[in-house]
């Protein structure tokens, strides 16, 4: 185990260093120029100069070599120091430090109501094979797949504003400060982010299952006189979770980098929000730094998940 765990964290190391490249590739690319931006100001019909765009480009150091860029940006990530904003001139920590509590809750809440949704309706759905009740949850499955969470965002919202008048609220409740108000504001965009990866579990865990239910140590219990609960929820189901966490653990990364969307619908202040804000103002060491937290959670995510898998199945690490 301890060797396993060693190769997969001596793997973690280039991986990430590959994705700082491309992230930086990826924001050097993209279009318009921040020493412009910035001197434009807010409104965009500021008055500057073309010689104030060079002393402004100087000064943020867009004039050095990329490769120069490059190791500033790396080093200062090593040291975790994110550097300060182009647009909002002040670190680039206290923003992500201010919002990181928002998005994480949001993830984490989703990751909860996804689990508790689409793992036990896939058992249902399992037991149930062919029946009424199988047939109406793959449609809800099927459903899932169609609508992109964006979409159900907007639904929801135009749902609950038409018939309940409820809209986003304009300001935001921690979960230390106030738990409930905190919940209630989270749940409803928790619902919308998780709606698609609901889908893909509950397929994934309703086939994983069938295909356990035959194998021959199954059989084996009910020619014991185990009951049917015992046979499915203490020998069936284990085993038929392994895909499931596998699928899971890289539906996590997709989960985090989908509040950029749910934030921005549902009003909510968290990474999500912040990075579509940067993107738009060309703010280069923000979308940079709001980039490698993306990154870092999918992989650790990934890495959680290897690992739960290994310790689930003792033949993953001694293979």
């Amino acid at each position: 185990m301890r060797k396993y765990i060693l190769r997969r964290l001596f793997l973690f190391v280039p991986t990430l260093l590959g994705a700082s490249i491309f992230i930086f590739a990826l924001v050097r690319i993209m279009p318009g120029d921040v020493a412009v931006i910035i001197l434009a100001g807010p409104s965009g019909d500021a008055s500057y100069t073309e010689d104030d765009v060079i002393q402004m480009r100087e000064r943020l150091g867009l004039n050095d070599p990329l490769p120069v860029q490059y190791l500033d940006w790396a080093w200062g990530l090593i040291r975790m120091d994110l550097g300060n904003s182009y647009v909002l001139d002040r670190p680039i920590a206290e923003e992500i430090k201010r919002q990181f509590p928002v998005s994480l809750e949001l993830g984490f809440l989703t990751i909860l109501v996804t689990w508790a949704i689409a793992v036990p309706i896939g058992i249902i759905a399992a037991v149930k094979q062919d029946g009424i009740i199988d047939y109406v949850l793959r449609g809800v499955a099927i459903l899932g797949l169609a609508m992109p969470s964006f979409f159900v965002g907007l639904l929801v919202v135009l749902g609950l504003s038409n018939f309940f008048n409820w809209i986003p609220p304009l300001g935001f409740s921690h979960l230390w400060e106030d738990p409930l108000t905190s919940a209630q504001q989270l749940v409803f965009p928790a619902v919308a982010l998780g709606f698609s990866i609901n889908g893909t579990l509950l397929r994934m865990t309703r086939t994983q299952l069938l295909e356990t239910l035959r194998d021959d140590y199954v059989r084996t219990a009910r020619a014991k006189g185990l009951s049917e609960n015992i046979v499915i929820m203490r020998h069936a189901v284990r085993n038929a979770l392994l895909p499931v966490v596998t699928i899971a653990g890289a539906q996590m990364g997709l989960i985090f980098s989908g509040t950029i969307v749910i934030e921005n619908i549902f009003n909510i202040p968290g990474i999500g929000r912040g990075v579509l804000g940067a993107a738009f103002n060309r703010d280069l060491p923000m979308v940079q730094a709001y980039l490698s937290y993306f990154v870092l959670v999918s992989l650790t995510a990934n890495l959680l998940v290897d690992l739960t898998y290994a310790w689930l199945d003792p033949r993953i690490r001694f293979s």
